[in-house]
């Protein structure tokens, strides 16, 4: 039996980069010698062990062969005959194909620790094109290395427009979509998670709302990046910049703007109820990806407020109100803060406008504070029942706005 620590866990020590999850391979071992050693089996469609002691995952090294569609359509193979090299093989990116001996030696069969050095994703070989969760793999790791240089090589972008010529992407399951998306939204660079779908031409299977905002105009005075599509790449990034991690925000900042590729060419470069029209296609795509009800509502409040919060200092008190009501907001006071960061990476993801002060968002707390502070105690005391304590409190809390200096930031 020989152990080896690999995929991720090598990849991030060579870049001096934190390592989270230490995931390990055994050669020459069966699962009984796993069970006599007191690992815990946990692997429905491998073998796959818990460490004793640690909790870490230890996986009989294995050979996989397709069998049909998608990411279930494989057949595994696991015994003592598999070596380091035929496991290896099977991985996706030649970065997440090294391992790393107990004595600390480097196993690197397919050069992964050259394409570290000249930042580059590239598949391992040919059968990558076997598996389309891969493709969304490579542009979810793109979203995270893209701010420490990394590029898809050429030959793999390649492969990947071949997947997508050739159906494959047609076969990946919404559940698995959606995981991917996710942790992509919670990466340091999300517009590079478009641009590599985008390229590849998957953006236009997987993400056809999204994939029509490229091309669409937006007025210069407002939007000087022009590009509807390029606009959103840079919500995406200020979005993680803001709330660096929250893919809750992320996928707002994805949504948000959906309405302004069913604008009439007509109309262009305006945008006029482009925040309403944006709904239908957002819950379209929330339904196909069977998004979590979390993400969904708070994209849709995003998508038909987002430009009430940019004129926030115009609005009537009783319409801040009501806009704070709409979000729950007294009573979830973290579901404004998610909400506010995602109009405010909308406002700065713009040409030139990254460093804008966003005061916003600052006023829209203090009146949610204000508004919050009013209780219905005094208003009970006073004798008043039923319908009449809450007209009270609303009447009240519109005065607590409206007593606040929206210039005072």
């Amino acid at each position: 039996m020989r152990i080896y620590l690999v995929g991720g866990a090598v990849r991030d020590k060579l870049l001096a980069r934190p390592v989270t999850d230490h995931d390990h391979v055994v050669v020459g071992a069966r699962p009984e010698d796993m069970l006599e050693q007191g690992y815990r089996p946990v692997g429905k469609d491998f073998p796959v062990f818990l460490h004793p002691k640690t909790n870490e995952e230890y996986a009989l090294a294995r050979t996989e062969r397709k069998m049909g569609h998608g990411y279930h359509g494989f057949a595994f193979h696991a015994d003592p005959s598999v070596t380091l090299e035929e496991d290896l093989a099977r991985r996706d990116l030649t970065i997440n194909a090294m391992a790393e001996a107990e004595d600390g030696h480097l196993v690197d069969p397919f050069n992964g620790a050259r394409d570290l050095e000249q930042r580059l994703l590239r598949h391992v070989s040919p059968a990558f094109a076997e598996d389309p969760v891969r493709l969304l793999r490579v542009a979810r790791f793109a979203a995270r290395f893209a701010p420490l240089g990394f590029t898809v090589a050429p030959d793999t972008m390649a492969l990947m427009q071949q997947m997508v010529r050739d159906g494959e992407v047609d076969h990946l399951v919404p559940e698995r979509v959606w995981q991917e998306t996710r942790k992509a939204l919670g990466e340091a660079q999300p517009s590079a998670f478009l641009r590599v779908l985008r390229d590849s031409g998957a953006l236009a299977v997987l993400f056809p709302e999204v994939d029509a905002l490229y091309g669409v105009p937006q007025r210069a005075e407002f939007h000087p990046e022009v590009d509807t599509g390029v606009h959103v790449e840079m919500v995406l990034d200020m979005a993680a910049r803001i709330a660096p991690g929250n893919d809750i925000v992320g996928f707002c900042a994805l949504t948000h703007d959906l309405g302004k590729a069913l604008t009439p060419v007509d109309a262009l470069p305006r945008h006029i109820g482009h925040e309403h029209a944006g709904v239908a296609p957002l819950q379209r795509l929330v339904a196909r990806l069977r998004v979590p009800t979390e993400h969904a509502t708070l994209a849709e409040l995003v998508c038909r407020e987002h430009l009430n919060v940019h004129r926030a200092f115009e609005l009537k008190p009783s319409t801040v109100l009501r806009l704070l009501t709409s979000l729950d907001a007294l009573r979830r006071p973290e579901r404004l803060s998610l909400f506010l960061a995602a109009c405010e990476a909308d406002k700065r993801g713009r040409l030139g406008h990254q460093d804008d002060a966003y005061p916003q968002a600052g006023y829209l707390q203090r009146a949610r504070d204000a508004a919050a502070a009013v209780r219905s105690e005094p208003f009970v005391a006073q004798g008043l029942q039923g319908p009449a304590i809450g007209d009270a409190m609303t009447v009240a809390r519109v005065a607590a706005i409206a007593s606040l200096r929206p210039d005072a930031n």
